[in-house]
């Protein structure tokens, strides 16, 4: 599947008001990315191991897809084509590369 059809069958599970469009999904990003971050803190309490075992990465698995629902979800209530906004971060991080600055701070580097 590629991020145009993902895109096409990922909206037609909105189930948010449209009045609350671009804010519903951005909170629920900041929730999914939080439960991502939840995943891999248990990880290291739990298990401890440099190894993630198979179980736990299923489960990161899936929020991770939550956490692109909600991108997909923010991209669209924008008109914003998905497949574009990976294609414009890839050609930030190339020039970012390229000019050696992938370290540092700042958006505009």
């Amino acid at each position: 599947m590629d991020f145009k059809e993902y895109q096409e069958k990922a909206v037609t599970t909105k189930l948010y008001n449209e009045k609350y469009k671009v804010i519903y999904p951005t909170i629920g990003l900041a929730g999914e990315s939080g439960e991502v971050s939840e995943k891999i803190k248990k990880w290291i309490r739990d298990e401890g191991e440099e190894k993630m075992s198979e179980e736990r990465k299923i489960e990161v698995k899936k929020e991770l897809g939550d956490v692109l629902w909600y991108i997909n979800a923010i991209a669209t209530d924008l008109g914003m084509d998905l497949e574009d906004v990976a294609m414009t971060n890839i050609e930030k991080l190339f020039s970012r590369k390229d000019r050696n600055i992938l370290h540092g701070d700042g958006d505009n580097r």
